[in-house]
Formats: structure tokens, C-alpha cells, sequence
């Protein structure tokens, strides 16, 4: 009987220290699942998120057309975030979609070949889709953002020159910034595959694309 009472003493004892044990990292491993789901939160809960002003941004392009002329064109809608905790905007994460269907070259027939599956394919691609990895800070108001761009199906990084304007705040009171991004593609990388030659061999349609931004965003 005395061994059968030390025994179960041992076995209370040991279940105690389990619980305790499991008690403590049930803890722990909540805080980290925690973190996990709340990442951002967590990682930078200083972090300010600034909106697209769309009433003062837009999206522009240019391409060459019959090697002698540019057609340019925009996308009238279009969405996006800048996301960071730094003044000089260096940790800054923006997220920007455009919508293909609302694209705009001052040319209705043109606008619905640019929609077929020659250029973006509108109904199955609906948006033109980009995402920082990195806004690294250049000089002065210039800085280098990368990230990845998605148009049909393909994603690839690209790097956008910006230039930033100065922060102000509004008659009503909001904060705003400014900023200018440029960039050229090949849309042959995006397999924008439609071409067709001239009779001296040269392209109607240019193989690079340039693409100007100009966005206000509105302090949240």
C-alpha cells in the first residue's frame, strides 16, 4: 500500500508539472500565433496608411506607333494603398490595381482591340495588378520602388523611378502626398503579343511601353 501511495503522489506530481509546463507555453505559443495572424500590427503598430486621392492621380501611357507617332492612353479606374511608419517614406509598402476595362486611347475601336485577347484580355485578366518589395530611398526626393508587376498572367519585378512631393495638409484639414513614378516595359513580356509590320518591315506598334503615375494619397 505504501508504494501504491508513493506511486500515485509521483504521478500527481508529474501531472502538475505538465500542466504548469503546458500552461506557460499554451501562453507563449498564443502570443506567437498572435503576432502570426496580426503581423503587421504587431511588427509596426505605428504604421500609417495613406489612400488614392483618384480625383487628383492618374495612370498614362505612351507608345510608338508606325515608328514616326505615340498613341497615349490612360486607365480611368484604378485603386491603391502606401502603407509605412518612416517620415522619408523608405520602409513604405504600396499595393495598386488599375482596371483594364476601363482603359482610355481616345479611340473606341482601339480601346476594344487593346480589351481582346491580342493586348490584355480584359474578361479574363481584369486588372493590371502591382506590389512593393522595396522603396529605397536615392536622394533627396528621388527614390528607386520595386516590386512585382502582373499583367494578364505573367508577373515580373520591375523598378519604378519616383520622385515625391512635399507633404501638405488641405483646407479641410487632410494630410496629403504626392508622388510621380515612371517606368518602360516590353509588353512582349507580358505576352501583349499582337504585331503587325509595315511595308518598309518596321512595326505599327512599338515593343516598349511607357507608363507615367501621378498619385495623390490622403493620410488615413
Amino acid at each position: 500500500m505504501k508504494t501504491a501511495r508513493i506511486m500515485l503522489a509521483t504521478i500527481a506530481v508529474a501531472i502538475t508539472v505538465v500542466l504548469v509546463a503546458f500552461n506557460t507555453k499554451s501562453d507563449k505559443m498564443i502570443g506567437i500565433t498572435a503576432a502570426s495572424i496580426n503581423g503587421a500590427e504587431v511588427a509596426n503598430p505605428n504604421a500609417t496608411t495613406w489612400t488614392l486621392d483618384r480625383s487628383h492621380s492618374s495612370i498614362s501611357f505612351s507608345i510608338e506607333h508606325l515608328m514616326v507617332s505615340e498613341v497615349e492612353g490612360k486607365f480611368r479606374k484604378f485603386e491603391g494603398t502606401m502603407t509605412g511608419e518612416k517620415e522619408d517614406y523608405s520602409d513604405a509598402v504600396v499595393d495598386f490595381k488599375a482596371d483594364v476595362s476601363s482603359i482610355d486611347t481616345d479611340d473606341d475601336k482601339r480601346d476594344g482591340h487593346l480589351k481582346s485577347d491580342d493586348f490584355f484580355n480584359a474578361d479574363k485578366f481584369p486588372n493590371i495588378k502591382f506590389k512593393s518589395t522595396k522603396f529605397k530611398k536615392l536622394a533627396g526626393n528621388k527614390y528607386l520602388l520595386t516590386g512585382d508587376l502582373t499583367i494578364r498572367d505573367i508577373t515580373k519585378s520591375v523598378s519604378w523611378s519616383v520622385v515625391s512631393k512635399p507633404t501638405v495638409k488641405d483646407p479641410w484639414g487632410n494630410i496629403k502626398a504626392g508622388f510621380t513614378a515612371s517606368l518602360t516595359v516590353n509588353r512582349f513580356d507580358y505576352n501583349l503579343k499582337w504585331n503587325t509590320l509595315t511595308e518598309a518591315g518596321g512595326a505599327v506598334v512599338g515593343k516598349d511601353v511607357n507608363i507615367k503615375v501621378n498619385v495623390e494619397f490622403a493620410k488615413k
